[in-house]
């Protein structure tokens, strides 16, 4: 049986690796990500994340 503590890790390491994933594709695409900072909208290209 897995506990919640375990759960969550897991849970966070593969979103980690998914949003990883993401801006490699959309920086190879050059793509950009859209944020929401405190309602207002963020706009960001994709290669100027760094992780």
């Amino acid at each position: 049986m897995i506990d919640n503590t375990e759960l969550r890790e897991k849970i966070r390491a593969g979103l980690k690796l998914t949003f990883k994933k993401l801006v490699a594709y959309k920086a190879k695409n050059d793509g950009i990500l859209v944020f929401s900072d405190e309602g207002k909208i963020i706009k960001v290209l994709a290669k100027n994340i760094k992780l």
